[in-house]
């Protein structure tokens, strides 16, 4: 297996890997947004093994900066074909981006995991790779009506 970081003309070579995760996504829109999130930082990684010319597993990642933790990495995406899972993919991703950290002199990763049933083998990869939960994050859906100035 290597992985090898994809660009805005090649990227759809990660879309079934990043459908696995990200069911809503169409082929013909991934695309144009992931070129979109490219020009805001965004970059895409491909682990690829000798059967496909396709990526089996896919990380995307941005490098950040905020009051609460500084310069950081953050890993919007992480996802395997189910096929492909427990064969390492995702370990490799994840310590290319340890590896990328190091490089860049940043010394923390960030990511998001939703807490259903069916991430907990995701879960599991995370506290092996040394990750550990240490916040709760909060969202909220907003109808498109305007939102009052008082809550602002």
């Amino acid at each position: 297996m290597h992985i090898r970081e994809l660009t805005a003309l090649d990227c759809a070579l990660g879309f079934a890997a990043m459908r696995a995760l990200r069911p809503a996504l169409s082929a013909d829109s991934f695309p144009t947004l992931v070129a979109a999130q490219m020009q805001q930082g965004y970059r895409l990684l491909g682990v690829f093994d000798d059967t496909s010319d396709e990526a089996i597993a896919v990380a995307g990642l941005r490098l950040g900066r905020n009051l609460a933790w500084g310069e950081h990495l953050y890993i919007d995406d992480l996802s395997t074909l189910p096929e492909a899972r427990g064969k390492g993919a995702a370990s490799l991703l994840l310590e290319w981006i340890v590896e990328e950290a190091q490089r860049l002199g940043i010394t923390q990763i960030h990511l998001d995991s939703g807490v259903q049933a069916e991430r907990q083998d995701a879960h599991r990869l995370y506290f092996r790779a040394g990750y550990r939960i240490s916040s709760y994050h909060f969202s909220r859906s907003v109808s498109s009506a305007a939102v009052p100035t008082s809550a602002m």
